[in-house]
């Protein structure tokens, strides 16, 4: 379409694999999240993932998304993947007006019978927070929510610079570690099912929900995708030569993403994912890598064992947030009566999806 001040502004869904690759190969920047495969290991049979596309002449927005059937209505909503996703796209100019942005995507949503959007934001892409700062505002509960810090080890500095910045107590725990463990990268399907084992031992002993007990379909799309590299570290014991933990990594353009981890509880003494992530650390500086995101804490909370456990690495922070959108007020409030959902203080979103 064209709008009133003669700018080629157009729409375009993108669902398939190979406009999806040529989008992301035409952008500043994105990230392991971004990417087609991922969205196809991340969405459920029913889901459909699509890629926004939105061109305003020489500007281009690409907005991925996964669009889910509401049960038991003519309705729909869109989240993100799991992870630090949002929009990316060419470089916009300082001026950037956001208001035909923001209208236009308002727009397809309503088309599509969308009653609610939720994004998570990626910390490393600033300009996400611009584009999303003023959509939605007029709506009922259209607005960005922080949710906390995520842990940056910043890789292009050098390496004795990264560990004079460890906490003291993680010092001691790496250099005992180093003492006693040795690295191995997997490579045969004994190692990676090693991990899959230590990992689903980790979340059965953190009563993690069933939604993290991933399948071994999950993992071996991670092995198998070109759209990223996943590489798996195992941490031995150079008494037992047992394996005591391991790791698994992502790497995407200048980025290392620390993903999935677990460790033998017999030998959680020896420190072996702080190992790991140390050793991680040192591979990809000399690779070439940028930044090395740890995440946040569980939840995004700040004050958790998990965010005290990453921050010891480094103090480098980012902010996280989310964006939450209702498209349709009355159809929103509708859904949830239907649901009996009726707690309007309570953070989870779409509320009307509390009780799935």
């Amino acid at each position: 379409m064209i709008n009133s001040k003669n700018e080629l502004v157009k729409i375009e869904i993108l669902t398939e694999k190979k406009e999806w690759n040529e989008f992301l190969q035409s952008v500043d920047d994105y990230g392991f999240y971004h990417t087609y495969d991922y969205h196809q290991i991340s969405k459920s049979e029913s889901d459909k993932a699509v890629l926004i596309k939105y061109t305003n002449n020489d500007i281009f927005i690409g907005l991925p998304l996964l669009i889910r059937k509401i049960n038991g209505s003519d309705f729909y909503d869109a989240i993100s993947v799991y992870g630090y996703s949002g929009p990316i796209g060419s470089k916009t100019p300082l001026n950037f007006n956001t208001s035909n942005y923001e209208q236009t995507l308002l727009d397809f949503f309503n088309k599509k019978k969308i009653v609610s959007v939720f994004v998570r934001l990626n910390p490393y892409l600033t300009f996400q927070n611009i584009l999303f700062s003023n959509l939605g505002e007029s709506s009922y509960f259209g607005k960005l929510s922080y949710l906390g810090k995520i842990v940056n080890i910043n890789i292009s500095k050098p390496l004795e610079i990264q560990k004079r910045d460890y906490q003291r107590r993680l010092k001691t725990h790496v250099n005992k570690a180093n003492r006693l463990l040795t690295l191995k990268i997997a490579e045969t399907k004994e190692d990676f099912q090693k991990f899959k084992t230590l990992y689903y031992e980790n979340m059965k002993r953190i009563n993690a929900k069933d939604l993290y007990f991933f399948s071994d379909d999950y993992f071996e799309s991670f092995n198998s995708s070109k759209d990223f590299k996943t590489e798996v570290l195992l941490a031995i014991d150079n008494e037992t030569k047992k394996v005591v933990s391991s790791c698994m990594f992502i790497k995407t353009n200048t980025m290392v993403q620390y993903h999935l981890s677990g460790s033998d509880e017999k030998f959680l003494h020896l420190n072996g994912t702080k190992f790991l992530i140390d050793q991680m650390r040192i591979k990809a500086t000399k690779e070439g890598y940028k930044n090395f995101n740890l995440g946040g804490g569980l939840g995004a909370n700040e004050n958790d064992s998990l965010f005290r456990f990453k921050s010891s690495f480094s103090d480098e922070y980012h902010p996280f947030f989310v964006w939450k959108l209702i498209t349709n007020k009355e159809i929103y409030e509708a859904l949830c009566k239907k649901n009996k959902v009726h707690d309007k203080e309570s953070s989870f979103f779409p509320l009307y999806r509390l009780n799935e």
